[in-house]
């Protein structure tokens, strides 16, 4: 189904009666909003085995000034609005031989650039409880999720519709052609993930979030990425006191031209978290069926549980199990500090089924054979340690200090790197209300 239909279909025609349950229109200033965030970003790398480019070690620190701009509506029956972002980032640190670690675009030496910048915006226009836009936008969806996990966001240029006209039900419709990743200044027509790409098209997408605001909810979605695969969504999550149990299952399968080959895959994750006082306890399983990773386009776009900070347990046939543990400080006199610590395992994978000369085994011409991405018995872990602290009150009121520790082994199976990382994040938002 073209998203047009969908979007044709979801645009309500809006009569007066509902007209007159809404609030009046805050109007195309006075509702808008003018945010600048402020973001220290030091990344380091050690890479404890071999890279394809024979780097050992990476490391970056730089400055980034994220602004952005939300108008409100005009008055009226369909009310106009525009959305505009801006970024400059500035490196403070990072030569040649240690660059690329996705803060700082690189130059034709390998270098990290000095600076760089971008800009963008989107058109909206809105009727009673539906808001269509068009432009460049960061996305949050289960199906296509823009991520925010370098200096800069990524962002995406298309349509988005988003509608509350029902009760407890939250609809969204998009597509979306162009793509800015975290480290460019401008958007282009290629989005990839492990195998699959946005060249041959875009990708496209339809769901709701149902009871979102209510103790038992979940979301269904679909998608499409042209010439490649269909995928579908389900969530169900029931939050209690204390308590909270999460649900995600994904389906993908292969269309039309099946640019990244052969798919069948179908991943889930459960988790259940209990907390009292200042703890919390998080347990959790993930599991890939299909002879191809469980793959996505967007750099947040997988809503299951092990998808954390540095692996994605996504691998064909991989089963992972996670146990985590949170600590709220202010109970014990620090408001503002957390701690988080967690640990995945993965293991069972093979890549070795995966359909020749598709994107997860291509065929290699200098060596005359089939390589798949990952091998037979692959496995890995991961630990992450999280130490957070904002500032409560003062000048410096919601400046934010990040402290986190990634390391993860592998076997040659698996593929993936053994490396230890480090983040440290400063944040400082700024913001401006009502003109």
């Amino acid at each position: 189904m073209r998203v047009t239909y969908w979007l044709l279909w979801l645009l309500p025609v809006t009569s007066a009666a509902a007209l007159a349950d809404e609030p009046m229109a805050s109007g195309f200033l006075d509702g808008s909003s003018l945010n600048l965030l402020n973001r220290n970003f030091f990344l380091q790398s050690d890479y404890r085995s071999p890279t394809p480019a024979n780097q050992s070690y990476k490391q970056e620190w730089a400055q980034g000034f994220i602004a952005s701009f939300a108008s409100g509506f005009t008055p009226g029956t369909i009310g106009f609005g525009v959305d505009a972002h801006g970024f400059f980032g500035v490196k403070l640190d990072g030569g040649q031989g240690h660059a690329g670690t996705g803060l700082l675009p690189l130059d034709s030496d390998g270098r990290s650039d000095s600076n760089y910048s971008s800009a963008g915006g989107a058109v909206k226009l809105r009727t009673s409880k539906t808001t269509l836009a068009y432009g460049e936008m960061m996305v949050e969806t289960p199906v296509f999720d823009t991520a925010d996990k370098r200096l800069q966001p990524e962002y995406a240029t298309g349509f988005l519709l988003d509608s509350r006209e029902l009760d407890d039900v939250h609809v969204q419709a998009g597509r979306f052609t162009a793509f800015k990743n975290q480290d460019a200044s401008t958007s282009k027509g290629d989005f990839t993930g492990y195998g699959a790409s946005t060249d041959t098209g875009g990708i496209s997408f339809l769901g709701a979030q149902l009871f979102e605001d209510q103790p038992l909810g979940g979301a269904l979605y679909a998608s499409q990425l042209s010439e490649t695969w269909r995928q579908y969504y389900a969530n169900l999550h029931l939050n209690q006191s204390g308590f909270f149990i999460d649900g995600n299952v994904y389906h993908t399968r292969d269309y039309g031209e099946a640019a990244a080959g052969a798919i069948d895959n179908t991943a889930y994750s459960l988790s259940g978290k209990y907390k009292f006082g200042a703890h919390g306890f998080t347990l959790a399983y993930q599991k890939i069926h299909g002879d191809t990773p469980f793959d996505f386009v967007g750099g947040d776009s997988i809503y299951l549980a092990n998808s954390i900070k540095y692996a994605d347990f996504n691998g064909p046939g991989e089963r992972s199990w996670q146990a985590r543990y949170d600590l709220d400080m202010s109970v014990f006199g620090v408001p503002g500090l957390t701690f988080m610590t967690r640990y995945v395992t993965g293991r069972g994978i093979n890549g070795t089924h995966a359909p020749q000369g598709g994107a997860y085994n291509p065929f290699d011409p200098d060596t005359g054979q089939f390589v798949p991405q990952q091998g037979d018995g692959g496995r890995h872990w991961e630990r992450d340690i999280d130490l957070h602290y904002v500032v409560q009150s003062g000048p410096a009121k919601n400046l934010s200090m990040k402290l986190s520790h990634v390391t993860h082994r592998a076997n040659s199976a698996q593929a993936g790197d053994d490396i230890d990382r480090i983040y440290i994040v400063l944040e400082y938002p700024l913001s401006w209300g009502h003109f």
